[in-house]
């Protein structure tokens, strides 16, 4: 009897042993089949622009496919929670996003994943500020004359803003900072809205910065400041908020790739070496940098602690100005 244990013990260790072989074997050769980038919003916008140039790029450095896969719903909660529950092999890359992996947790106490614990964040990928813009028949011309009269006329001036999404959370954010109140109109989506303010039904609005330049060269909209701490390329002549008298004021759009929690580290090294590569391209370059996109440092130390720094931002913000889920 206690011959035939010892046999099946022995037979257990090698069995472990084998698996453990196969493992180091299967991430050595790692990647050997084709890896699914998903993306948790619609296609067509910018988190999804992002994904699919960084799946062409990371396809050249791993000399592997690497396919999007967009599952929208919820501000890009459902793809994500979906794509975090799914095999930690490498195999599945998961787009990381400020909607997703900041605001969310500031709307949702309760939501069904973590983004500082189920998640090994690889690269930040892009970020981009939002513009404060007007319409040019307001007659506001500078930071200051918008919050002088915000301030003399509480509650007469109205804005426009998608729930939750990165140029709500900019307006939120000034309002609180500036120490105004104003009106807040909510749209569905950012095309309606923007099409609103161009026709001067609303006064002005934050937005993205890629979508708001081609308007602000036709002269169709005038942009007061940019969200971010410095001046953007791509927009000279417009000051900061934080140059504006609002030290400190930062508001971005962002996105990341990470991978679930449990990834193997051999695997983790190869991907973020890969991403860092990948965005050294003169092609990545060239795509963010023409439409005032900043990119950021890559790897996956600086990255963790800035989906930290914008998770604990948004949620303050959240919980000050009393913003629920739709």
């Amino acid at each position: 009897m206690m011959k035939k244990r010892q046999i099946a013990i022995a037979m257990g260790i090698a069995a472990l042993g084998l698996l453990s072989k196969g493992q180091a074997l299967a991430q050595a050769d790692y990647p050997n089949k084709p890896i699914k980038l998903i993306v948790a919003f619609p296609p067509g916008g910018t988190s999804d622009v992002m994904g699919r140039l960084m799946a062409e790029e990371l396809s050249k450095v791993l000399k592997q496919q690497v396919v999007v896969e967009n599952i929208g719903g919820a501000g890009g909660v459902v793809g994500t929670d979906r794509a975090v529950k799914l095999p930690a092999d490498g195999y599945t890359i998961i787009q990381t996003g400020v909607g997703q992996n900041a605001v969310a947790h500031g709307l949702d106490p309760n939501l069904k994943y973590n983004s500082l614990t189920d998640f090994i964040h690889l690269t930040q990928v892009h970020s981009g500020p939002n513009v404060l813009l007007v319409h040019p028949a307001q007659p506001f011309k500078t930071v200051k004359e918008l919050v002088d009269y915000a301030k003399k006329n509480p509650g007469k001036l109205d804005y426009g803003f998608t729930h939750a999404a990165s140029g709500h959370m900019a307006m939120e954010l000034f309002k609180q900072t500036a120490g105004v109140f104003m009106t807040g109109i909510p749209y569905k989506g950012g095309g309606p809205m923007l099409n609103d303010l161009l026709a001067g039904t609303i006064p002005m609005v934050f937005l993205n910065q890629d979508v708001a330049l081609p308007h602000i060269r036709a002269g169709k909209l005038r942009a007061l400041a940019v969200s971010s701490k410095e001046r953007n390329p791509l927009y000279p002549d417009v000051p900061t908020i934080a140059e504006s008298g609002y030290k400190g004021f930062e508001a971005l759009s962002w996105s990341g790739l990470s991978v679930a929690k449990g990834t193997p580290q051999p695997i983790v090294d190869k991907l973020e070496a890969a991403m860092a590569q990948a965005m050294q391209s003169a092609n990545f370059r060239q795509r963010l940098t023409s439409t005032g996109f900043v990119i950021p440092a890559t790897g996956s130390k600086p990255y963790t602690a800035f989906v930290k720094a914008e998770l604990d931002q948004w949620t303050r913000v959240i919980k000050a100005a009393g913003i629920k889920p739709e």
